[in-house]
């Protein structure tokens, strides 16, 4: 495996000298299109749970409609503007935008059921810890101390 070319690293290689590089399997066209569809996908989702859990299994109405497309459009809004700002900043905050993007999104859909703010708050707290360290155990392993990712 070592004699194949673009597999381990070196001078023109990501993954250092002698590592393994993972292989990019997408084109650069299939990376910008899942980057462009994935949130309007994900706030599809999203804006049909916020609805499900506000309406309690009671009838569908044109206000539950709404404000399923509402929160949807917030989502996606939210996560496209997280996505092109998190990626310039340091691994740390770039963790912690993230977190913090997991968390108040968990903490909406909780608070949709009808749970006390304080529960509310406090679970989507640990979803953002658990967001944040997750990620930035991911950055840290994966880039360089200047961002620039090494595998």
């Amino acid at each position: 495996m070592a004699g194949r070319p673009g597999r381990t690293g070196g001078p023109g290689g990501a993954g250092g000298p002698g590592r393994p590089r993972n292989p990019d399997v997408f084109s650069a066209r299939t990376h910008l299109a899942v980057h462009r569809v994935l949130p309007v996908a994900l706030g599809l989702v999203y804006g049909f749970w916020a609805a499900a859990n506000r309406r309690d299994g009671g009838p569908i109405t044109g206000w539950n409609v709404l404000f399923g497309f509402v929160s949807a459009l917030a989502f996606m809004v939210l996560m496209m503007g997280v996505q092109a700002v998190a990626p310039r900043l340091k691994r740390e905050l770039h963790a912690v935008v993230w977190g913090a993007f997991a968390g108040i999104a968990f903490g909406f859909l909780y608070s949709q059921t009808g749970a006390s703010v304080l529960r509310s708050a406090g679970n989507s707290l640990m979803v953002a810890g658990a967001v944040t360290a997750t990620l930035f155990y991911h950055y840290y392993t994966h880039e360089d101390a200047a961002g620039r990712r090494v595998s």
